[in-house]
């Protein structure tokens, strides 16, 4: 009858040391760390904005309200947008925000345009 260990020799299986299931699981558990760290540490500055509504206020001005949740404590700046009929960006202005307790912001902000705007909205937010 033929073992397990003379299949092994003949077909070239080695079989694994337990050494080596351990380097193995130590490694994966320090991978798995690790893409947990990035994962939170991108997370803390993430700026959520929404849009609100805007308001049409003549052929060359735009009003956006929007919404903001960012982290507390820190410096925030916006980029708010007018849009025309075809999507085209005819006015556009970055809000600078400054530090709140609270982690939600209602802010306003007029765009100036050079031509006739149909929308206005928010671009993306990122932390000063």
């Amino acid at each position: 009858m033929t073992t397990a260990l003379e299949l092994d020799e003949r077909y070239g299986r080695r079989r694994r040391s337990r050494a080596s299931w351990i380097i193995g699981g130590a490694v994966a558990v320090v991978v798995i760390i690790i893409a947990s760290w990035v994962t939170v540490s991108q997370s803390i500055d993430t700026v959520d904005a929404d849009d609100l509504s805007f308001e049409l206020v003549d052929e060359r001005t735009v009003t956006v309200r929007f919404q903001v949740t960012t982290p507390q404590g820190r410096d925030m700046a916006c980029a708010v947008e007018a849009l025309d009929e075809e999507f085209g960006v005819v006015g556009w202005k970055i809000v600078q925000i400054p530090a709140a307790d609270t982690p939600m912001q209602q802010l306003t902000a007029t765009v100036p345009t050079v031509a006739q705007a149909t929308t206005g909205l928010v671009n993306s937010c990122w932390p000063l």
